[in-house]
């Protein structure tokens, strides 16, 4: 008899293990009054290979270390597993892996927990997980691509002495009911498959890596302590206006001090209060790359809160980088800090070879660096929100971003149900409660290329628009589409057109000729119908590099500059008028799943339009600086 634990029950997600949201997710920083330990590095792993993927719930291995529990591999987290052994097993594993490191922790975290928390936080796992700490459930988490966290001071009272052994189980199955969505096919003919056997099913062309994908750490703040911030900025002739809002927890009896400060050290403006407004005359403003000389300026928040508990004096310190720039959309214009702004930009995938979807900073640096050489302004995080570290650099190099939620592969409608918009909501809550204090992020997106034409998708999308900017008015909401402009049932309730097309490709395949007859009836038939701004947000074509034929031929170098060069031409008309941006697919190389797609005797993992970064060469993208 199986227990509660089976892996088919926790497949079922959305069925009330999801924790309800509740509290901030500020980035963990050392301060004068906080401690960080990370934990990244190499821990001890485990696939549950048992035919229900329940063996390791039935035998609680949480309870004892991993190692006795059967064979542990060493993995490096972060990092994706899937390509790190040499198992072809692993690399498409679906089911429940386990994760353990055993760390010492400082004797002054855990010597008086009435003053300090110790606080367990991890950056992303993908897709749903499960924690503890010394054989205790701490808590549980759905979703693959936001942090969570929680306050593990009671678990460790009494455990000075010894290590504290942290046990993370992570699932990466996805079902009609998760973002984004997938399905469970079992393969039943015993002629052509083993017992029990199945595989995932997805609607969206990219790997679904799995693991432990962003840094996990430990962190320490009193008792007493700052909560959130939230930020709202905006400008009032030659005034930057600085609007604030601080949360406290721990005690009702507290005093809250902000300070602002330029980025040489000095101080600008400061308030009393948890709630208030700071006033900067004649500031430096957050420009957006190539939009000003001094692109990304920001400015530190400082937060500093006094409480009195019991007698003691308890203080937190917490910094926070500010921009102040402002957001507005008219029918025709995309402006920040009242000047129009034109999407220059890409899409991208937070993937690397090896490593999967692990954080990986050499790799960041360098995708910057390719960025600004590409003379590129802007990218929208396709198809999930990426890594906090790749956000501060945007905020700090001056990149916007268009700031997309995991909601691709939305097809079937069952992935319209009730079920998967609550889950849906609670994403959006997550998503905006990270990153609404970024300048570099100046819209939400809500989904990719979903099926928006079927009648469940007018309420379904009208509803997580409408909760999104509920969430935050400051910003605009939109989704990309794929879908006939007539048909499209979303796009009453979006703020920006965001339109996916491959003329040419896709469509009319080799047929350049149809392009920008294609193209420009697009633009006027969405625009005339809406009267919204719109973004191209991908167009392309899929290359070999090196491969040549002149006339041009689908997959040649010369075949996709002869794309780009028919869009560009109606991009450049088009932006007088209506178009507010094109962002080309893609970036540089991802990995796709296993398919019978074959181009001369090869699996085709070939992607649009892409950057090399071992060569910098550029494959027939221009982007303004090129």
């Amino acid at each position: 008899m199986r227990g509660q634990w089976t892996y088919w029950t926790l497949l079922l997600l959305g069925t009330g293990l999801t924790n309800a949201l509740s509290g901030g997710m500020l980035y963990p920083k050392e301060t004068p009054t906080r401690e960080l330990k990370e934990l990244n590095g190499i821990w001890s792993f485990r696939a549950d290979k048992s035919p229900q993927r329940d063996e390791g719930f039935q035998q609680q291995w949480y309870k004892r270390p991993l190692r006795e529990s059967g064979p542990v591999l060493d993995m490096p987290v972060p990092a994706s597993y899937n390509d790190i052994t040499q198992d072809i097993g692993l690399r498409e594993f679906i089911g429940w892996v386990w994760y353990e490191k055993e760390v010492w922790l400082p004797s002054r975290w855990v010597e008086d927990f009435a003053t300090k928390r110790v606080v367990l936080r991890v950056g992303s796992a993908h897709y749903f997980s499960v924690v503890w700490v010394n054989g205790v459930q701490v808590t549980q988490h759905e979703g693959g691509h936001l942090p969570f966290e929680v306050n593990i001071s009671s678990v460790l009272k009494g455990s000075m002495g010894a290590p504290c052994r942290i046990t993370i189980a992570v699932n990466n199955t996805l079902t009609v009911n998760t973002l984004p969505p997938g399905t469970i096919q079992f393969m039943t003919d015993p002629t052509r498959y083993p017992k029990g056997y199945f595989v995932q099913d997805i609607q969206f062309d990219f790997f679904n890596y799995a693991g432990i994908h962003r840094p996990v750490l430990l962190y320490t703040t009193p008792s007493v302590y700052i909560d959130d911030i939230t930020i709202i900025t905006d400008i009032s002739e030659n005034t930057g206006l600085v609007n604030y809002e601080v949360s406290v927890v721990g005690s009702e009896y507290y005093s809250v001090t902000v300070t602002l400060h330029s980025q040489d050290g000095q101080e600008i403006a400061t308030s009393l209060g948890a709630v208030g407004q700071l006033k900067v005359a004649n500031p430096s403003l957050w420009w957006p790359y190539l939009m000003n000389e001094n692109p990304g300026y920001l400015y530190s928040f400082e937060v500093k809160i006094k409480a009195n508990t019991d007698g003691d004096i308890l203080e937190d310190l917490y910094f926070l980088p500010v921009g102040i720039r402002k957001v507005h959309v008219s029918k025709q214009q995309f402006l920040i800090n009242g000047k129009p702004f034109y999407f220059h930009g890409v899409n991208k995938h937070e993937d690397y070879d090896i490593r999967g979807k692990g954080l990986d900073w050499s790799m960041i640096v360098k995708d910057f660096n390719l960025l600004k050489w590409l003379g590129a302004n802007s990218f929208r995080t396709s198809h999930y929100p990426y890594a906090e570290e790749i956000m501060d650099l945007c905020d700090k190099y001056g990149i916007v971003v268009i700031d997309e939620c995991p909601g691709v592969g939305i097809k079937d409608p069952r992935n319209f149900g009730n079920k998967s918009l609550q889950h849906h909501l609670v994403v959006m809550e997550e998503l905006v409660r990270r990153d609404k204090n970024r300048p570099s992020v100046v819209m939400w997106s809500v989904a990719n290329e979903p099926a928006s034409e079927l009648p469940e998708a007018g309420y379904y999308f009208k509803t997580v628009i409408a909760h999104t900017r509920q969430l935050d008015s400051t910003r605009p909401v939109t989704y990309v589409s794929n879908a006939n402009f007539e048909r499209d049932q979303g796009a009453p309730y979006v703020d920006v057109i965001c339109v996916n097309s491959y003329f040419s490709w896709y469509h009319d395949a080799g047929h350049l000729e149809v392009i920008q007859l294609q193209l420009y009836n697009q633009f006027d038939n969405w625009y005339n119908k809406y009267e919204k701004p719109i973004i191209q947000s991908e167009y392309g074509a899929d290359t070999i590099p090196g491969f040549h034929n002149d006339p041009p031929l689908m997959f040649t170098e010369e075949y996709q500059a002869m794309v780009l060069k028919h869009y560009h031409s109606v991009l450049d008309e088009k932006r007088k008028k209506c178009v507010i941006g094109e962002l080309i697919w893609n970036f540089a190389d991802f990995m796709t799943t296993q398919t019978h797609r074959i181009l001369c005797g090869g699996i085709m993992l070939l992607k649009i339009c892409t950057v090399s970064r071992e060569t910098n060469a550029l494959y027939d993208l221009d982007l303004g600086n090129c």
